[in-house]
């Protein structure tokens, strides 16, 4: 989890260690907690973030699902996925977030 963190997270991970490493293995515990495939996993984090609106979390989720060899037109349908639960509004906003780590990478 720790490469390429933003600053913040960083900071955080500095000033915390003993915090951050709980955070880690709770990551690592809850990605293994289940039968889903990384793929399919790193897709459900993309849905889970565009969902909760939460720019941050939605680049980090949509640069590890890329890491996962998930294609661009996979990840960008979660965010189409995301109209008739979520609203047109969210999905563009998701497109946008996505679309930022497209360009980035």
């Amino acid at each position: 989890m720790s490469e390429n963190l933003p600053k913040p997270f960083e900071d955080f991970r500095i000033q915390y260690p003993e915090v951050w490493s709980s955070f880690e293995e709770l990551g690592h515990n809850c990605h293994d907690a289940g039968t889903l495939d990384k793929k399919t996993r790193r897709l459900v984090k993309v849905a889970l973030a565009i969902g909760g609106g939460l720019e941050g979390a939605t680049h980090s989720a949509a640069r590890n699902a890329f890491a996962q060899n998930t294609s661009p037109e996979e990840i960008k349908q979660v965010a189409v996925l995301a109209i008739t639960t979520l609203g047109f509004p969210t999905c563009i906003r998701a497109l946008t977030w996505i679309n930022d780590e497209l360009e980035s990478g």
